[in-house]
């Protein structure tokens, strides 16, 4: 191998080991990078475990099992009067349309269809605050008719339950 021959390779290698040199430096620049970055944290992850990992049904024994399944019970109906039905609408028309009509329309468990003036004659003479009290309350009726309270839907208010009725007789007059 010539002089000339000798130098170019030395200048490669002198290069090659220089771009080797600089990628450690990189790589070692980066990771030191990285481990000084804050890492994401998810609010929910101490929640999202608990409720992975959560048993799938409860035992209830004696009267601390009853206790506690009414203490379950009462929480979730509280959970679910808190919240508001659509969207808080006082719409009597439009509360009807969303949870009144299944029955109202079809006229399932005795429930006088929407109109029907001879149905909704008698219940009318009774009283506008009768009618709401059972639309409120629930209603089991003498010919086995029935009325669950709130029409099932215990997340709406009595403001929303009102006005739902005064639209129902408004149609029967």
């Amino acid at each position: 191998m010539s002089k000339s021959d000798q130098s170019v390779l030395r200048q490669f290698s002198i290069m090659i080991g220089g771009l080797a040199v600089l990628s450690v430096i990189l790589i070692f620049t980066a990771l030191a990078i990285y481990d000084h970055e804050p890492k994401e944290t998810n609010p929910n992850q101490t929640a999202t475990t608990a409720e992975r990992i959560a048993p799938a049904g409860a035992v209830y024994a004696g009267n601390t099992g009853r206790a506690a399944m009414q203490a379950a019970a009462d929480a979730a109906a509280k959970a679910a009067a808190s919240q508001v039905a659509y969207g808080g609408t006082t719409d009597g028309k439009a509360i009807f349309d969303h949870l009144c009509t299944s029955c109202h329309t079809a006229g399932i468990a005795g429930a006088p269809k929407v109109g029907d003036k001879a149905m909704w004659s008698p219940r009318i003479a009774e009283g506008v605050d009768t009618l709401v009290k059972h639309a409120i309350e629930g209603y089991h009726g003498p010919d086995g008719n029935f009325m669950p309270p709130k029409g099932g839907n215990p997340a709406l208010t009595d403001e929303q339950v009102t006005n739902a009725v005064h639209w129902i007789v408004d149609q029967a007059k």
